[in-house]
């Protein structure tokens, strides 16, 4: 996996806040879409260019404290607030 020193991270101007869906690909018969609203779009444009290539970093702490500590390093590295995503089972 590539190291953050060798991709550009995307940077929001504003708070963010939007929900979605995760959706079943049949041509692929995997769960592997995550449909983003446009909120997400308008603030990050540069997912629009179909030529270019992203990636995604994911993390998952099951301990508070790790994820605090993962948090305080970030903080001090300089490296951008990450973006939380919150996994539900809808009814």
């Amino acid at each position: 996996m590539a190291t953050t020193q060798t991709k550009k991270t995307l940077v929001p101007r504003t708070k963010i806040s939007s929900e979605g869906k995760v959706y079943y690909n049949e041509s692929f018969q995997a769960w592997n879409t995550l449909k983003l609203k446009k909120e997400l779009f308008a603030e990050f444009p540069q997912l629009m260019e179909k030529r270019s290539k992203f990636s995604y970093k994911l993390a998952y702490y099951r301990d508070p404290e790790k994820f605090l500590e993962e948090i305080k390093k970030l903080a001090k590295s300089g490296e951008v607030m990450p973006l939380l995503v919150w996994l539900f089972k809808d009814k």
